[in-house]
């Protein structure tokens, strides 16, 4: 319990970045919003064994990595976490589908395992511009981005709440684990009897909780709406931004790059 709330505690400093100076983080929300939006589309669109259509998209991720002054070790950190996961889901592939679909040299390369870096290297591109997109923009100008683009305000609200106080189930959860370890000894209080207790008094701390945070909003005024003082601007800069980048995914999603580069590289060699 007590890694996993170092570890949920750890994406907070996803905010802190996101109160940088760049150039990135002065764009209007909604650009970054858009173009994620595109990037994960044409990422997730590319068929099972299209693997080489892939490796252009990497150029995304690097790009606001650079501008945005986002610290590569903590973001390849965060990717890492979500890898098992993806492994999980087509960690049966290469026994599913054994018939060759790649030569390198005189070595068959099944589907299968092309299927499988694929889901990989799907999940590794789209989790990253996630991370990016609230590293650059924070989770609240998100949510808020979201609102004035469309999304019903109910569910903005939603998704800003359980942003924010999964934190403090966490908390609660790292207490409750604090406290069986100091009045346990050895192997005893771990059972499953012990476990269903811990569960239960975590649902009455949490819910007493939320109605303490509830009656303290009400008497602040809350009404339903979070109100920021982040003034939206979609001007020049956000409209090249959101154009230029659409274009590029489109661009590396309809016409085979790496296969056009290889050509080129292989002609003039």
């Amino acid at each position: 319990m007590c890694s996993i709330d170092g570890t949920l505690l750890d994406f907070k400093n996803l905010d802190r970045l996101a109160a940088g100076d760049t150039g990135i983080h002065r764009l209007d929300p909604r650009a970054k919003v858009v173009v994620t939006l595109v990037f994960v589309v044409c990422v997730v669109s590319c068929g099972k064994y299209e693997l080489a259509a892939l490796l252009p998209f990497f150029l995304f991720p690097v790009f606001m990595v650079t501008l945005a002054d986002i610290p590569a070790l903590y973001l390849a950190k965060k990717i890492a976490v979500i890898i098992p996961f993806a492994v999980m889901v087509g960690m049966f592939n290469p026994l599913l589908d054994r018939q060759a679909v790649l030569h390198v040299g005189a070595l068959g390369i099944s589907g299968g395992w092309v299927s499988f870096a694929s889901i990989v290297v799907r999940a590794i591109l789209t989790v990253s511009s996630a991370l990016v997109l609230v590293a650059v923009t924070g989770f609240p100008a998100i949510c808020a981005a979201l609102e004035r683009m469309g999304m019903p305000q109910p569910f903005a609200v939603q998704l800003l709440f359980l942003y924010r106080y999964i934190f403090v189930l966490t908390e609660e959860g790292a207490q409750v684990s604090r406290a069986r370890e100091l009045r346990t000894f050895g192997g005893r209080g771990r059972g499953i009897r012990v476990y269903g207790s811990m569960i239960g008094h975590l649902l009455l701390r949490t819910w007493m909780r939320a109605e303490r945070i509830h009656m303290a909003m009400l008497a602040r005024g809350f009404s339903g709406a979070f109100h920021t003082r982040r003034q939206f601007c979609f001007g020049t800069r956000e409209t090249a931004f959101v154009l230029g980048w659409s274009l590029f995914f489109i661009t590396a999603r309809s016409v085979p790059v790496a296969h056009l580069l290889g050509s080129l590289v292989t002609g003039i060699l």
